[in-house]
């Protein structure tokens, strides 16, 4: 579905929205939400299932990454969020499929299922249809969004969907420096009454694990400078989640605007970028080099690609922080000599 066509999707309250979306199902569906796992969408998720649990014959989430970060998992344990790891036998298993905090065209997993609903606050793609769409970019967080379908249900969440959706909010806006709106401060306030503050407190502080440090001092190692933007390529990772982490952390180095950190997962080139979205776009700037070799979108402050190594035409053995940095130098170059 491309932009013109998503336009047919009009709406002129919460209530008639949330009508729409619930006409979808029938009480012998058997429903399948699938997520990217972060906490924005696992905090979605579970707000979905409480909307469908007795709507439905059957609802599940189901997660099409390795869940490998520290607060993500502490998220889904102390909040007992049900999960079962995607794989293609759930498509005969289920007959209604979500995608939330997402979109089609996100995620090789997601490109050949139908898809019931899509509910996201990401920048909308196209080539992708689906039955029902729900595409707010102004959203700081897709949560928000949920927050409202379970207003709107009058769905007092539980502490558990409280906590969650507080942190989703929290973890997008990054604490509401970044990519928010009145609404996300509205929903956050609201949830703040129902969340538990020791269950947040503990997933809050859950970030690193001893045997990640190593990473962070090859960071350092690598580090490379250039005018103001930060470069390091990490190498190879056992996950993704590290060079994010990573890429935080240098974001908050004084006098920088751009942060581009690299690391290779599974013969792909991850890359993490991070910039202060004032006068830049790094969803753009992610999207204009790399849609056509890789995966590869975000917001203004935060991006992220991967680029399968055989279509850079480089060896990932020999690949450094060095050709990291070529992969940008023609796009900053350009835009150094407009200035």
């Amino acid at each position: 579905m491309n932009k013109s066509n998503n336009k047919k999707l009009r709406f002129r309250s919460n209530r008639e929205r949330v009508n729409y979306f619930l006409k979808l199902f029938k009480k012998e569906d058997k429903v399948l939400i699938l997520i990217w796992a972060d906490p924005d969408a696992l905090a979605c998720a579970l707000a979905l299932k409480r909307i469908l649990q007795h709507k439905v014959e059957k609802i599940m989430i189901s997660n099409v990454n390795e869940i490998t970060r520290l607060n993500n998992q502490v998220m889904i344990d102390i909040l007992k969020i049900p999960l079962i790891k995607f794989s293609s036998q759930l498509l005969d298993l289920y007959n209604k499929f979500i995608l939330v905090d997402s979109q089609p065209s996100h995620r090789e997993e997601f490109k050949n299922i139908k898809f019931t609903a899509v509910i996201d606050h990401h920048p909308l793609t196209d080539n992708w249809e689906a039955e029902y769409i729900d595409i707010r970019p102004e959203y700081g967080a897709t949560s928000t969004i949920l927050f409202e379908y379970l207003k709107t249900l009058k769905i007092k969440p539980s502490v558990h969907l409280a906590t969650a959706l507080i942190y989703g909010i929290k973890v997008d806006t990054d604490n509401f420096e970044k990519s928010a709106n009145p609404q996300d401060v509205m929903a956050f306030q609201k949830l703040y009454k129902r969340m538990n503050k020791h269950l947040l407190n503990k997933i809050e502080s859950s970030h690193l694990r001893r045997s990640e440090l190593k990473y962070f001092k090859i960071a350092l190692d690598q580090l490379k400078f250039q005018k103001n933007r930060i470069f390091a390529y990490i190498g190879k990772v056992f996950n993704t989640d590290i060079l994010v982490l990573i890429a935080d952390f240098l974001n908050k180095i004084y006098d920088t605007s751009w942060v581009f950190v690299g690391g290779e997962y599974k013969k792909n080139l991850i890359i993490i970028i991070r910039c202060d979205g004032y006068r830049k776009d790094a969803g753009k700037l992610a999207m204009r080099l790399f849609k056509d070799i890789g995966l590869a979108g975000g917001h203004r402050e935060k991006a992220r690609a991967e680029i399968p190594f055989s279509n850079l035409n480089l060896e990932n053995d020999n690949f450094n922080t060095g050709k990291f940095i070529k992969l940008f130098e023609k796009y900053f170059k350009y835009k150094d000599e407009r200035k």
